[in-house]
């Protein structure tokens, strides 16, 4: 170790030794700084870094063993072969690639010892070529073991060096790194330079050729410096424009720079929106790709943004905002364009748009929609002297399966006829939602009313087609309202007013029809929407009472029940038929609570009465499709303390028309309560013998309709004595209703029929005061 000291003291020149430090901290800060970069580059990038800073540091450890060797004074002139000179320099470049590869190939722990010791070895393989270069008039010998204790050194610091780099983040590591590399090499010269030995040989010839010391210093010192600085500075510029270009390919915004109106240069996202390569769309003129929404020229643009189309490379175009300006770009002044991709704003703005004009669920025009369309048809068929339809159309049975099976299963019965109503109508004709179940068909360019009805005809038979075909609860109809331009209204608002006053007309005829307009409707639809809204108020104010209508045994004449029949009282109307406002409380859904309150009111009432009577109640088809209708007769009985097996419950043949699995398992659970469950108006329906082997019921109800006629007409003789032959086979007793006369009573009661029930016992009236059971015939 002294020996080493001695040598560096005593036989190099400090300023010179000083110098070859000087250029390794250069070399070595090229390095790791290089490196550094090579680390975030991606692997292409990666290995052009690789490169350069092995070169860096190949030359800039040449320099600094030349400058140090030229530092060294054995007292006898010293020349290099240049040759030699030049392979010592691609020894170290080749050897720290090498090295360099490694370090970033390896991905194991302790890849530093690997790169440490070829470092080593490649500053010791530039030292021994750059030896052998040396022409001098003596032997030289080496002390082996000061050089591999030498080499050992190095190999530790190398280590050290790397290991640090890896390990300490920031710039700390590369400047221990430095330190670290810096001693590495200083070792490893300095003790070989210890080990070597020059012995005067005369025998040797003078150097013919070669290079002198100050030439060899001055270019190993340039080279070494200018090359490491410039290393260094590509590395810092490279990354300060790759941060600029990081910037710029960052933003959400496509910029192209553009020089005399060609585009020079753009970011990622330019050509992202453009959707082709860079070499694509370097050098076009950009009015080939860009316009501006009012045409003005690109070139006038300011900092102020506008809108305008982005031609993309598959042809079309795309909504973007443009803004320009100018700035110094590779010292000219130049253009940049900013450019902003508009097309999600502008299909937010068209979806907002859509829902403004058109129904959210269905993605049908809406009322205003409609109404401004109407309108605008009107004004045209009045310049061509043509007609325009409209027609009106809401669902029948629509608000019951809302209530029963709820909104979700609404929203699809909604969307089905929206399905349904696309596929009837022509293409330029238009179908709107005006809201709930409400429907409206705008119809031009057809001869009227022909037109209009044809449509209707083919709408309500699409709808009877799915009825046939599904058979299911949620089956919903419609009925249709028409009216015609100009000959039912002259303005828009009057025109579907007259459409509405039609379909109200259609419903009150029947479910499923049509109807065209004519005057004498508004008044009657005045009457309807009253009723309408009075019956939905009618148990609040107490305006239903029950009358009871007996049931009598055939043969003794003793009432054995009653069946409840529902009135209202209307405050100015007086008495309203029930075949008036049942139906319309069906199709609004007020049959539902008004069920319930009959059933519970029937139910009290009955509980007061002699045991041996039965109460029947009539249940609308609306309410057995309420899931819970079971539950609300079990809670009147409750309620009322009526035994169940003196409730009778009459379903018509509508009950059981759709559904049958449901209806089963309803009737079934009625008949485990014990109510019994009776067939009224037999006989009329279409599929009456079907349903009666179908369902169990426990009595069946002749309707009054073959009674009526009996004594004149043979063919209802004949219908009664099956119907009741049909019933005594099935063990089903059976009700003739609507007997008036003493004959009527007589030929039922010989037929078998064992209660009767008509105006020859009384008509229907307040409940009854039980002192005689007895009741004779009026």
């Amino acid at each position: 170790m002294f020996y080493v000291l001695e040598c560096i003291t005593g036989m190099h020149d400090p300023t010179m030794v000083a110098l070859a430090l000087s250029i390794w901290s250069i070399g070595g800060a090229s390095l790791f700084l290089l490196m550094r970069r090579a680390q975030e580059s991606n692997q292409r990038r990666q290995r052009q870094w690789i490169a350069i800073a092995a070169i860096s540091a190949g030359v800039a450890v040449w320099g600094t063993h030349f400058v140090a060797m030229l530092a060294y004074d054995g007292g006898m002139t010293v020349t290099f072969q240049i040759p030699l000179t030049l392979l010592s320099i691609a020894v170290a470049i080749v050897l720290f690639w090498v090295a360099l590869q490694a370090h970033f190939w390896l991905k194991m722990p302790g890849k530093s010892v690997v790169t440490g010791s070829l470092i080593a070895f490649a500053i010791a393989g530039m030292h021994f070529t750059g030896m052998a270069a040396m022409q001098v008039a003596a032997q030289i010998h080496y002390n082996w073991g000061l050089v591999i204790g030498g080499q050992l050194t190095a190999s530790v610091l190398a280590i050290l060096a790397f290991a640090a780099f890896d390990r300490i983040a920031g710039r700390s590591g590369v400047v221990m790194a430095i330190v670290l590399s810096l001693l590495a090499v200083g070792a490893m010269h300095f003790t070989a330079m210890s080990a070597t030995q020059l012995v005067p040989d005369p025998a040797r010839p003078a150097v013919e050729e070669g290079v002198g010391r100050t030439l060899i210093a001055a270019m190993t010192v340039s080279a070494s410096i200018m090359l490491a600085l410039i290393a260094l500075g590509t590395s810092f510029i490279d990354r300060y424009l790759n941060d600029l270009r990081g910037l710029a390919d960052a933003s959400l915004d496509g910029i192209a720079i553009l020089r005399d109106g060609r585009i020079i240069d753009a970011n990622d996202r330019f050509l992202l929106l453009v959707g082709a390569a860079r070499e694509a769309v370097m050098g076009r003129d950009v009015t080939s790709l860009l316009s501006v929404q009012d045409g003005s020229p690109l070139a006038t643009l300011s900092k102020a943004a506008t809108e305008g189309l982005l031609q993309q490379a598959d042809g079309e175009n795309r909504p973007v905002e443009i803004a320009a300006h100018v700035i110094e770009y590779r010292g000219r002044d130049c253009q940049v364009i900013s450019v902003r991709d508009l097309t999600r704003i502008k299909e937010s703005q068209r979806r907002i748009t859509h829902l403004a004009k058109h129904d959210s669920l269905t993605s049908l025009p809406n009322r205003a929609t409609a109404m401004q369309a109407m309108a605008q048809a009107m004004e045209i068929a009045a310049l061509n002297g043509e007609q325009v339809a409209v027609l009106a159309l809401d669902l029948d049975r629509f608000k019951a399966v809302n209530d029963i099976f709820g909104h979700q299963e609404g929203d699809r019965v909604l969307c089905q006829v929206s399905d349904y109503l696309r596929a009837a109508v022509r293409a330029t004709d238009l179908v709107a939602r005006l809201g709930g179940d409400e429907f409206l068909i705008i119809q031009t360019g057809a001869i009227q009313p022909q037109g209009a009805v044809a449509l209707a005809e083919r709408i309500i038979a699409m709808f009877a087609r799915d009825q046939t075909e599904a058979k299911k609860l949620r089956t919903v109809g419609t009925s249709i309202g028409i009216a015609v331009f100009p000959d039912d209204a002259a303005d828009p608002s009057s025109l579907h007013h007259a459409a509405d006053l039609a379909l109200y007309r259609a419903k009150a005829i029947g479910r499923g029809n049509i109807c065209s307009y004519d005057v004498d409707m508004d008044n009657e639809q005045q009457q309807r929407r009253e009723l309408e809204h009075d019956l939905g108020h009618a148990i609040a104010r107490g305006e239903f009472w029950l009358a009871y209508q007996p049931l009598v045994n055939a043969r003794t004449r003793q009432t054995t029940g009653y069946e409840a029949l529902l009135r209202w009282d209307h405050p100015r109307l007086g008495a309203v038929p029930p075949d008036r406002f049942i139906p319309l409380a069906e199709e609004t859904g007020a049959i539902i609570p008004i069920g319930e309150w009959v059933l519970t009111e029937a139910c009290t009432e009955a509980a007061g009465w002699p045991n041996q009577l039965s109460i029947a109640v009539n249940v609308s088809a609306v309410q057995f499709w309420i899931p819970s209708l079971v539950d609300t007769v079990r809670n009147a009985l409750q309620i009322s303390g009526l035994p169940a097996h003196r409730l009778e419950l009459e379903i018509t043949e509508s009950v059981v028309m759709r559904d049958s699995e449901n209806v089963v398992r309803t009737l079934d659970e009625l008949r485990e309560i014990g109510v019994s469950i009776v067939m009224d108006d037999f006989g009329t329906g279409f599929s009456s013998l079907s349903n009666l082997k179908s369902y169990a019921f426990d009595k069946i109800k002749i309707d009054r309709s073959f009674i009526a006629t009996i004594d004149s007409d043979s063919s209802s003789r004949a219908i009664m004595r099956a119907i009741v032959g049909l019933g005594h086979s099935m063990n089903l007793p059976v009700v003739a209703e609507g007997v008036e006369t003493e004959e009527q009573l007589q030929f039922v009661a010989s037929e078998g029929c064992v209660q009767v029930q008509g105006y020859l016992f009384g008509r229907p009236a307040i409940a009854p005061a039980f002192t005689d059971l007895q009741v004779s015939a009026v």
